[in-house]
């Protein structure tokens, strides 16, 4: 499992903070979400977003995992982050 590489300026992190299904608005197929480790010893986990179930990007979502190659269903916690790696359009952080 590889830790998430540092933020550029095409794929500026996006911290989820607050709850509801408002803050996950502008997750699009391509994005990236990764999930930190919330104690010691727990390796950050990234994949790449492959599917959408509802039409304003919110969760769940569909996820194929970096480490395993494996695509599940995913609903986010508040240990997850979006980096927004495609291109065209606005970036627009998460609400």
């Amino acid at each position: 499992m590889s830790a998430p590489a540092p933020a550029k300026n095409n794929d500026r992190a996006v911290p989820i903070t607050g709850t509801g299904a408002g803050i996950w608005t502008h997750v699009r197929v391509g994005d990236e979400i990764v999930v930190r480790g919330t104690t010691a010893g727990v390796i950050a986990r990234d994949g790449e977003i492959v599917g959408l179930r509802h039409p304003d990007g919110g969760p769940p979502y569909d996820v194929r995992w970096a480490d395993s190659g494996r695509v599940t269903l995913y609903f986010p916690g508040p240990d997850a982050y979006i980096r927004h790696l495609v291109t065209g359009g606005d970036d627009v952080p998460a609400r």
